[in-house]
């Protein structure tokens, strides 16, 4: 969609050949009504001044009274002056007149342009040159089409984010209700043999009940901090203290994939503004991440570092390494890596989404690098709580630049 692109590509108006046709028209009318007009007010003059003597003298005595040049020549034929100065004033009576139809026919053309936008090509723009108000009336309409097409594409975006997203609910929510209704059937119709045939079929019922919790809660979370007006709770605290309470809430878990979480911070203490409660949802999600997926992995890294204004806060594992070619997808809601991995793990694949979401209500972003040696989730963070990013177009800077 090419935007207004200025005076340098504005074309002057085609006239066709009847609007040039009924120019040369009104020129035409213009000078022959003038020519009478002139002669009427010759022969007026000439009367006036033959019937009333008086008359006749003061032109004579104004004769007398005007000269020209250092040897004070009179001027004798004021009928020339007099015919001189009509003539001027008919050929800017013309002029006036021709440059005023042909604004009305420049109107007329920039009219015609805007019934080819209304009839819907919009992605048509007036380029022609027109007059200086006229111009300005152009620019605005074309910057007001522009400005509509990009709303009109961010609802088609917004409607089909929408249908996307019941879309992928709908399967995911159908793939553990079928099990629940099934193995539900199962007990209703008494088709089980052993009571312990009885408690599998309400124990895996139950494990599909929690997984559509968990979806349903994540979906809630993610709808809500996807709002820019989600309150955000301001409080002071230390980024390494934060950290070092994440890490040993994750050392059970940790220890038993045969992993370790480190902590540095640079400087420490690292004294911040934020909504602890959202951020600490944030750091668990990407710890949980790191446990989860990274295989083979030994080490879990939680790096703070302050820069300027901003923390810095990376979440780094020795792991498998995510494909290039997914990194520029890893915040998109209910994707994976791996379609295994739901069934694996229990993710939902909102996780990311409403990490991303939440960073982004901080005023921060955050994006993904992977190596074969580390991979790591990279936050920047202001260390004071201002202006906010919206979640909706949060994903601009979610891959490393």
């Amino acid at each position: 969609m090419a935007d207004y692109q200025g005076e340098k590509n504005l074309q002057k108006v085609a006239l066709t050949a009847k609007e040039k046709s009924e120019l040369f028209a009104e020129g035409i009318i213009t000078v022959i009504l003038l020519l009478l007009l002139n002669l009427s007010i010759m022969v007026l003059l000439q009367q006036a001044i033959v019937n009333n003597p008086q008359l006749s003298g003061g032109v004579w005595m104004i004769k007398n009274a005007i000269t020209i040049g250092p040897n004070e020549s009179h001027i004798w034929s004021w009928q020339n002056w007099f015919v001189i100065l009509m003539g001027v004033a008919d050929v800017l009576v013309v002029y006036w007149r021709l440059i005023r139809r042909y604004h009305q026919m420049q109107m007329w053309h920039v009219i015609g342009e805007l019934h080819y936008i209304a009839d819907g090509h919009l992605d048509h723009r007036i380029n022609l040159r027109v007059n200086r108000d006229l111009q300005r009336v152009i620019d605005s309409v074309n910057t007001l089409v522009d400005s509509t097409v990009r709303s009109m594409e961010e609802e088609r975006k917004i409607e089909k984010s929408k249908d996307e997203l019941i879309t992928n609910v709908s399967h995911d929510l159908r793939t553990p209700l079928t099990s629940i209704i099934g193995y539900l059937g199962l007990i209703e119709d008494n088709q089980y043999q052993t009571k312990e045939e009885l408690t599998k079929y309400t124990h895996t019922a139950f494990v599909k009940a929690q997984q559509m919790k968990v979806l349903v809660e994540d979906l809630f979370e993610y709808t809500k901090v996807r709002q820019t007006s989600t309150p955000i709770t301001k409080t002071t605290f230390d980024m390494e203290q934060m950290l070092d309470q994440l890490a040993a809430s994750f050392e059970l878990e940790a220890n038993k994939k045969g992993m370790q979480i480190n902590v540095t911070c640079n400087p420490a203490p690292l004294m911040m503004e934020a909504d602890t409660e959202k951020l600490g949802r944030v750091f668990n999600n990407l710890i949980a991440n790191a446990l989860k997926y990274g295989k083979g992995g030994k080490q879990i890294t939680l790096a703070a570092e302050k820069i300027g204004q901003e923390a810095i806060i990376k979440v780094s594992n020795d792991g498998q390494q995510i494909p290039s070619d997914s990194l520029n997808q890893l915040f998109d809601r209910f994707y994976r890596v791996e379609a295994s991995r739901s069934q694996e793990t229990g993710g939902t694949g909102l996780g990311l989404a409403i990490t991303q979401s939440i960073v982004a209500l901080h005023g921060g972003y955050i994006y993904a690098d992977s190596t074969p040696e580390l991979t790591s989730f990279v936050i920047h963070l202001p260390l004071k709580l201002g202006r906010r990013i919206d979640p909706q177009t949060a994903g601009a800077k979610s891959v490393k630049e």
